[in-house]
């Protein structure tokens, strides 16, 4: 599958280096988040790798909801479901959970088709900052903390009317963010397009920690900071 280079398997547990989980966030999500950089203090794996891989191993069903419980840091041994029928989770040894699935509907195992939807689910969410999480800060007068950015990837949920597919696009259809004191709670709402017609609609939900107003030029910096990595990484 085309996800073997971004983790390890051993003894039916699957874990990730830092270098598998970043060249992944890189060059498949298309994500530069410093949390996801190989040298991050505080580095985790993208909650997009592991949502790839419950698909890979368990099927695409029509109805998915995917809620992220704790952060993944690298070469944790983590046991992830083969079958779901209703719910599963993702956990270590300890009994610890890193992520709850909850499933509904029609199942299909179609590599092709579960690889399009992975690849453009994962495109989209690798560009939330700072393509839409910036245009919702300045339109609410907010700002993350330049020095110690807190943006944490709460849920994920789609559902499909059809999984009958080879291609499918993601397409912002309209995004939210609801303040709560220093609190943001971003909701960023897609629709799923194959062949021009949309067969499914889904949402993304964020928690931004830490906000204060909104200043301009400190978010020119963080962007042109941004987009300077970016440009200067080499695949």
């Amino acid at each position: 599958m085309f996800l073997d280079d971004f983790c390890s398997t051993s003894n039916d547990k699957i874990s990730f280096t830092r270098k598998q989980a970043s060249t992944f966030a890189k060059q498949i999500a298309d994500d530069f988040n410093p949390l996801h950089d190989e040298d991050a203090k505080r580095f985790c794996v993208p909650g997009d790798l592991l949502f790839s891989l419950v698909l890979t191993n368990s099927g695409l069903f029509s109805s998915m909801n995917f809620t992220f419980s704790g952060m993944v840091t690298d070469n944790i041994p983590l046991n992830f479901p083969t079958e779901i029928t209703d719910e599963a989770s993702i956990t270590d040894d300890n009994g610890k959970e890193y992520m709850h699935v909850n499933v509904k509907g029609e199942k299909t195992v179609c590599a092709q088709t579960t690889e399009a939807l992975i690849r453009s689910y994962v495109e989209f969410s690798g560009h939330t900052f700072p393509h839409i999480l910036v245009k919702l800060m300045k339109e609410n007068n907010v700002m993350i903390n330049p020095t110690r950015p807190m943006v944490m990837y709460e849920s994920m949920s789609f559902s499909l009317d059809n999984i009958d597919f080879i291609s499918v696009e993601l397409v912002e259809s309209q995004s939210t963010l609801t303040l709560e004191g220093k609190r943001g709670n971003a909701c960023l709402a897609f629709d799923l397009i194959a062949d021009g017609v949309t067969i499914g609609h889904g949402e993304k939900h964020m928690v931004l920690s830490g906000l204060r107003e909104y200043q301009q030029e400190t978010i020119d910096e963080i962007v042109n900071k941004f987009n300077k990595t970016k440009s200067e990484y080499v695949k």
